[in-house]
């Protein structure tokens, strides 16, 4: 089975649904995962995956999921059971929730839903820094799965906070996002669902009409149209001056490029980013 393809851009390119590159990665033993990816720069990797109903993704020899990155999994549609198999940890996820885990986390995934899930991914550092499948093959193959964790049984729910100490998966609903009014002269609220020094994931709601102030990061950003239209005005030489962006379609900006958001429709747009390495410009 071919590489994951990486799609890098080297200068604000509009990713539009239709046009985003297809990969199909997988074997007999791990499961086959269809990917659109996004984008793999030299910062930030983003692509949503799909699994059918009763669908699965675990590991193989070939395959191996376990990486020297941060991930950001948010389920676009169905529901998600994502499960470390070495430690039996599993995490249940529906639309709009998210869990986010570091490096060297084992992960599988299963679709226990009724309808075909979708999962959007942030990833940093990216593949071509060697941190997916190059670093897999570094690590000794996990050759026995476990979906159980049996020390709590006997003593559930009052070992929750001890659980929650030891998971592998932090797990991320609107309730507990970092708020932040971001924009001297028009603010805008932005939730983060996770900070670290390799990777920011938030979301922003744009009522119609508003407007935002311009903006730029100390890394590459990409965009995801959760739902509604965007109009995304770039300040950069070689890029149309503003692009309309519609639910599913993607945008990549890299590190420096100022940037600003706008809703021209009559209808909330919500947007989710990824920004890597660094949130805040120098």
């Amino acid at each position: 089975m071919a590489a994951s393809p990486r799609p890098t851009f080297d200068k604000p390119t509009a990713l539009p649904f239709e046009q985003v590159t297809r990969h199909l990665w997988g074997d007999a033993a791990s499961g086959q995962v269809l990917d659109w990816i996004y984008v793999s720069s030299s910062k930030i990797h983003q692509l949503v995956f799909a699994l059918p109903t009763g669908g699965a993704f675990r590991h193989s020899d070939a395959h191996r999921t376990i990486f020297a990155a941060d991930e950001l999994y948010y389920v676009l549609s169905g529901t998600l059971a994502l499960a470390n198999p070495e430690s039996g940890e599993v995490q249940r996820l529906n639309a709009g929730e998210a869990a986010f885990f570091r490096r060297d986390t084992w992960h599988h995934g299963f679709n226990c839903g009724t309808e075909p899930l979708r999962v959007l991914e942030f990833f940093a550092p990216p593949p071509s820094t060697g941190s997916s499948s190059a670093y897999a093959k570094t690590k000794p193959n996990l050759t026995a799965n476990r979906y159980t964790q049996d020390q709590w049984l006997g003593q559930w729910p009052m070992a929750r906070v001890e659980m929650a100490r030891s998971a592998s998966f932090t797990v991320v609903r609107d309730a507990d996002l970092l708020w932040r009014m971001e924009g001297r002269e028009q603010s805008a609220l932005t939730g983060l669902l996770v900070s670290t020094d390799q990777l920011t994931v938030g979301k922003i709601q744009l009522l119609p009409g508003q407007v935002t102030d311009p903006e730029m990061h100390g890394g590459d950003e990409s965009l995801y149209v959760l739902d509604g239209v965007l109009t995304l005005s770039v300040a950069a030489a070689d890029s149309s001056p503003w692009y309309e962006l519609k639910t599913g379609d993607g945008f990549y900006l890299p590190q420096g490029t100022r940037h600003q958001y706008r809703n021209l429709s009559d209808r909330p747009a919500t947007v989710l980013f990824g920004v890597a390495p660094h949130y805040l410009a120098a």
